[in-house]
This record gives C-alpha cells, sequence and structure tokens, in this order.
C-alpha cells in the first residue's frame, strides 16, 4: 500500500523519484527497480522470490530426525551443548551448536532458556593462579533418590577445579580435605574466597560482619599457613562458583546416570579421574598473566596435622586426656614419667582418627574409637595421609 501510494504520487508529478524513495525508506536507484518489477507483473513482482525458496544449505531431514532420536534415546535431560559435546566427540557430528539447538527446539523436546535478567558488571579476574581460591558447595540429587554435597575448590585466575568430590553434608572436614588437596596439587595459594558458613567463620550477630578474632578451625589453619581468609557477604559475591554449579548440576547426574553410577565411592572416582579433567580442559581459561603465584608447601610440621581440627585439653591425675566421651591414654616415655595437669592438644584428622600432642612432639595416635595405634599400624597410616 505504501508503494502504491508513493508510486501514484511520483506517476502524476505530485512527487520525485527522490521524495518517492525518502517516504519508502529506500534508495532512489533501488525505487527505480521496484518501478520495473510493478509495471511488469505488478504488486507480486515486488515480493522477495527467495522467501519462497528452499536453502541448499538445508539439511536433511533425515538427519533432523536422527539429532532428534539420538537425544531422545541416550541424552534426555542434558542440555544442548553438554548434549553437542558428546554429538561431536563420540558421534562425529558436524553440525553446529546453534543447528542443534534449532533442531531440538524445534522439535519440542528441549524448552527455550528464560530471558537472562539485568545485565551486572562482573568483577576481573585475578592476574595470576594462585591469587585468589574459591570453595563452595552445592546440594542436589546428583544420583537417583540421594542428595549429596558437591565441594568445589577452584582457581579465581582461571577457573581450573584444583579439587572437586562428594560428601554427605559440608563442613570443617570437608574443607580441609578440598584446601589440602589443592596445596598437595598446586602449592601454598595467597587467599581464599568463602561464604560465611559457621565452619568458616563466627558471626555474631545474623546476617553481619564475620569476627576476625575469634576463629574457627579452618580460620586458625588458614592462619596458620599464611592464607588470607575473605568473606562474601552476597550471592553475587559467589559468582564464579555459582555459575560452576549450575554447569554441573547440569552435566554431572546424567553423566553419572549415563554410567550407571550411584554410590559416592564410585561418583568420587568418576569425578577424579573422568569428569575433572575434561571440564578443566574445555573450561578453564588461560590467566592474564604469565607465571604463577602458588608457592611450594614447606613450612615445618605435616600438612594434615595442620589441615586438622586442634583441641586444647589438660590431662587429668590418670595421665590420659579426655575427649568427647573418650579418655586417651599418654604412653610412658622417656621424657616424662607423667603428663598430669599438663596443657597437651588432640588433633582430629578428616578420616576421623586422632592424636596427642605436647607442644611439637607427638605423644601417641588413636583410631577414631579412642584405640591406641601400635607402632605399625601408626606408620602405615602417617604414610597414607602424606600420601
Amino acid at each position: 500500500m505504501r508503494f502504491t501510494q508513493a508510486y501514484q504520487g511520483w506517476d502524476s508529478g505530485r512527487l520525485t523519484q527522490c521524495e518517492a524513495a525518502l517516504i519508502l525508506g529506500m534508495s532512489e536507484r533501488n525505487f527505480r527497480r521496484h518501478i520495473d518489477r510493478y509495471e511488469a507483473d505488478g504488486l507480486s513482482g515486488l515480493l522477495d522470490k527467495r522467501l519462497s525458496q528452499i536453502s541448499h544449505r538445508r539439511a536433511p531431514e533425515r538427519e533432523v530426525d536422527q539429532v532428534v532420536q539420538l537425544y531422545k534415546s541416550s541424552f534426555a535431560g542434558w542440555n544442548i551443548t553438554h548434549f553437542h559435546n558428546k554429538y561431536t566427540s563420540e558421534h562425529k557430528g558436524l553440525r553446529s551448536y546453534s543447528w542443534v539447538k534449532s533442531a531440538l527446539q524445534g522439535a519440542g523436546i528441549v524448552k527455550q532458556a528464560k530471558k537472562r535478567g539485568k545485565h551486572r558488571i562482573k568483577r576481573d579476574r585475578m592476574p595470576l593462579p594462585g591469587m585468589m581460591i574459591h570453595q563452595d558447595a552445592s546440594t542436589h540429587r546428583w544420583v537417583a533418590d540421594q542428595a549429596w554435597d558437591l565441594v568445589v575448590t577452584l582457581d579465581d585466575a582461571t577457573g581450573e577445579h584444583t579439587s572437586m568430590f562428594f560428601c554427605h553434608q559440608e563442613g570443617t572436614d570437608s574443607s580441609f580435605h578440598g584446601i589440602g588437596q589443592t596445596i598437595e596439587r598446586y602449592g601454598l595459594f595467597a587467599s581464599l574466597y568463602t561464604d560465611r558458613g559457621s565452619h568458616y567463620f563466627s558471626t555474631p550477630v545474623a546476617g553481619g560482619k564475620v569476627d576476625k578474632v575469634n576463629l574457627t578451625q579452618i580460620g586458625r589453619a588458614l592462619k596458620q599457613l599464611g592464607i588470607d581468609h575473605i568473606a562474601a557477604y552476597s550471592p553475587q559475591a559467589r559468582g564464579r562458583s555459582e555459575r560452576a554449579f549450575q554447569t554441573h548440576q547440569g552435566r554431572l547426574p546424567q553423566e553419572l546416570a549415563r554410567a550407571g553410577i550411584t554410590d559416592m565411592g564410585a561418583a568420587n572416582r568418576y569425578l577424579e579421574q573422568v569428569y575433572r579433567p575434561a571440564f578443566n580442559q574445555e573450561f578453564a581459561k588461560p590467566a592474564a598473566m604469565a607465571g604463577s603465584a602458588y608457592v611450594p608447601f614447606i613450612a615445618g610440621g605435616c600438612l594434615p596435622d595442620i589441615l586438622c581440627e586442634q583441641h586444647e585439653r589438660k590431662v587429668d591425675n590418670d595421665n590420659t586426656a579426655s575427649f568427647e566421651g573418650l579418655k586417651l591414654q599418654i604412653p610412658a616415655d622417656e621424657y616424662r614419667y607423667h603428663y598430669v595437669r599438663t596443657n597437651v592438644r588432640v588433633h582430629r584428622y578428616v578420616d576421623g582418627t586422632l592424636a596427642l600432642f605436647h607442644g611439637p612432639r607427638r605423644l601417641q595416635s588413636f583410631d577414631a574409637q579412642g584405640n591406641p595405634w601400635t607402632a605399625m599400624w601408626q606408620h602405615a597410616q602417617e604414610g597414607k595421609r602424606a600420601a
């Protein structure tokens, strides 16, 4: 209708070609082309003939059906990015991510994602690996009918997951385990960024500032190692780990189900041997600067004796130390006849075993029930911890 009006205005002499083209929002040369088509074929000559043509690059319907059936049969519930990786790597698919997404959404088996929320300016990554480490946990049904906690420790500069494992409930021991694995694999790091959970910080007022004086067991261990402990005061502040958990929740349950894994031990082996290396290879980014802020752990003492719970006790008259209903017997030694009324320190390790220390010297090791270890057993367990 607009072209007809402009054409009639030009044909009657009321408009120049330049003025008619301006009304239609096109160039004068293009308007002359439209005049030729209109006078030759009428209004039908103005239709874009490309709209009625099928692209020669369009995939055959058989190929689209194959991709849809592959998704339905082996990858139902997987997100499109995860499925596309398997489609190209395992099934040698050649189509792009956008093509696969359009095919699955067009078939109605994958819903379109919701519109993203308001854009926020994110904090730049640290320039060097080892400058800041994030640690967080996510409770989810990672396998059918079982809710576990996934504890992840990752590097801020690269996004590389330095430690990753399942446990029944996150807490002091799981945090020590993730920190210990990171130090053993990479070295000491500069700072640890966590939420304000009660195992990380003491918070006198709910929702308020953390207490930097009265330290938790984790705070004491980090201070002993010279690692700065930084508290996050909002979910947005932990955006890197939150986004990582979104990816894990969209991938990991499907991979565990496909591998037929239902128990935690097998799941942790799968994480360490298959999932974590593949995730780091796909998602880890190079740091902004060359080099590393990790430094070797060369402090005196054994790392498990730092990354453990430490509790002060006074020795009773029977040369024992009381700890949570247990009586830990101190054996006779060549240095002292007894330790009555002496202050000693109880170490509880992440595997539940115990040890008694007087200053830097270990007096005795115990199992989780308070039974003393034999010398051979003690040597084997200490070697296992060190490994």
